[in-house]
């Protein structure tokens, strides 16, 4: 039986010869489904290979999550990176294997929120084209208990996502969408220790990062701190750097009212950068 949630498994959508590759990944505690439409979307419309990985521990169950480290989510992303490069589809896209040339020249990093972190710390390290990360957030909230928040998990090792009582739905404007999202109900303490750890990476990263990159935030995402975007932006090496606020939605931009619009600005980065 698999361990796997149902309905969050990877997925694989295998696009037109010449078009550009994305690697889609998912955030904290989240699952690829949250990734799955945008995938659909930058496929059917773009005609782009499109995988969406499962990072290390997540989608499966909360332990599980406890074990891994955040260079297991790190290793998540190379893996990826080269499973998209050694893959090839046939002329009509239905036959798998491996080759040299892999299925897509440029590949385009597309994280949200940990997933955006991931991207554009791993731009640094593997041959992309560039970045679109989405409600990425620079930082934690400034919170003492963070500098011990390794031997809290060991005496409260999970903690809510929601106060009691507040509905697991608030900050969400599509409430049909949150329904079908799929994620861990809870988190798991010892993994903010990582993603902590994750975001100094990203930070001491972000004025190496050379390629372009897209970002995007939504102005009523009540989860990552406000000046988040700015401060990447601020951050970033690069000179092809571009900001897109989105309103109307919350953190999961990906499956909020303003996916397509989100879907649409990533695609029309893509387009522009792969003509380059």
């Amino acid at each position: 039986m698999s361990q796997i949630i149902p309905t969050a498994e990877p997925f694989f959508f295998p696009g037109k010869p010449g078009k550009p590759g994305c690697l889609l990944t998912h955030g904290f505690t989240g699952a690829p489904k949250e990734m799955r439409w945008m995938g659909e979307y930058l496929n059917r419309e773009y005609g782009y290979t499109c995988l969406g990985i499962r990072l290390a521990g997540h989608a499966t169950h909360p332990e599980d999550m406890i074990r891994s480290r955040y260079t297991d989510w790190m290793a998540s992303v190379e893996d990826g990176f080269h499973l998209l490069r050694g893959a090839l589809s046939s002329s009509k896209g239905d036959v798998l294997s491996l080759s040299k040339g892999g299925a897509a020249e440029k590949i385009f990093l597309v994280g949200l929120s940990m997933g955006g972190i991931l991207s554009l710390l791993m731009s640094t390290r593997l041959e992309v084209a560039g970045v679109v990360a989405m409600s990425t957030p620079y930082k934690l909230p400034d919170d003492p208990r963070l500098r011990f928040i390794k031997l809290i998990a060991h005496l409260k090792p999970f903690m809510p996502k929601n106060a009691k009582g507040v509905p697991p739905d608030t900050g969400w404007f599509d409430k049909e969408s949150f329904k079908q999202h799929v994620a861990y109900p809870q988190n798991t303490v010892r993994s903010i220790a990582e993603l902590v750890a994750l975001q100094a990476e990203m930070r001491a990263a972000l004025p190496m990062v050379r390629v372009p990159v897209l970002l995007v935030h939504s102005r009523d995402d009540g989860y990552v701190i406000k000046d988040s975007m700015e401060r990447i932006h601020g951050d970033l090496g690069t000179s092809d750097k571009t900001m897109l606020w989105v309103e109307g939605s919350g953190h999961v931009v990906t499956e909020e009212p303003q996916r397509e619009a989100v879907f649409k600005a990533a695609a029309g980065f893509i387009e522009r950068v792969s003509r380059a």
